[in-house]
């Protein structure tokens, strides 16, 4: 008899662990948990439309700017802002891809383009009405496939985003499942490459 009441202490203590575990006790973790995880989709919500605002400015940014060299900077934050999307979205590999081969490589190539130009850092004109009328139908075009591929395509969506890097899926994928697709691409780079040396040879 003397042994029984010395067991109550570790029967209380193991009913509060209990009730500690399943968040019935005051301040219940399970619900600071589920408060955190609230605010954390907010707060990439809140990113996820400031970046994508960024981005879709430094695009109009781009097309307006009078001179190709300040074009070719607010294209630098456009290519920035999507990067800073894919990692919001936890995209790790496609967030590293985009900071150093387009907002990296592409600029610095395009940039020296420029700058080698001669007589054409800017523009001369306004342009003439009918450019203004085909690019816009042309970008209209583009929107409209762009809002019927979205819109008609059903999906798939995780219940939460995964924490696990991204980069060895994907190369999985690039040379098994889309390995065709992936040498394409290779051979239409070498395709520019080669262009780009005939194009600037001296005759």
């Amino acid at each position: 008899m003397r042994g029984e009441p010395g067991r109550q202490p570790n029967a209380s203590l193991t009913l509060a662990l209990s009730q500690w575990e399943r968040g019935i006790v005051c301040g219940s973790p399970v619900r600071s948990g589920s408060r955190n995880r609230t605010m954390t989709e907010t707060f990439a919500t809140i990113a996820f439309y400031t970046f994508g605002l960024l981005s879709v400015g430094g695009a109009i940014g781009m097309v307006s700017a009078r001179r190709l060299v300040h074009s070719a900077l607010f294209l630098v934050l456009s290519f920035l802002a999507v990067a800073a999307i894919y990692l919001v979205a936890r995209a790790d590999f496609l967030a590293g891809v985009q900071v150093l081969i387009y907002a990296g490589a592409v600029m610095i190539l395009m940039l020296f383009a420029i700058m080698l130009t001669p007589g054409q850092m800017e523009r001369s004109g306004a342009g003439q009405w009918r450019q203004r009328m085909g690019a816009g139908l042309v970008a209209l075009s583009f929107l409209v496939m762009a809002a019927f591929a979205l819109l008609g395509t059903n999906w798939p969506l995780a219940a939460t985003l995964s924490d696990q890097p991204t980069t060895l899926a994907i190369g999985e994928l690039l040379l098994t499942s889309y390995v065709l697709p992936f040498e394409i691409a290779s051979v239409l780079l070498l395709a520019a490459l080669v262009g780009a040396i005939l194009i600037a040879r001296e005759d």
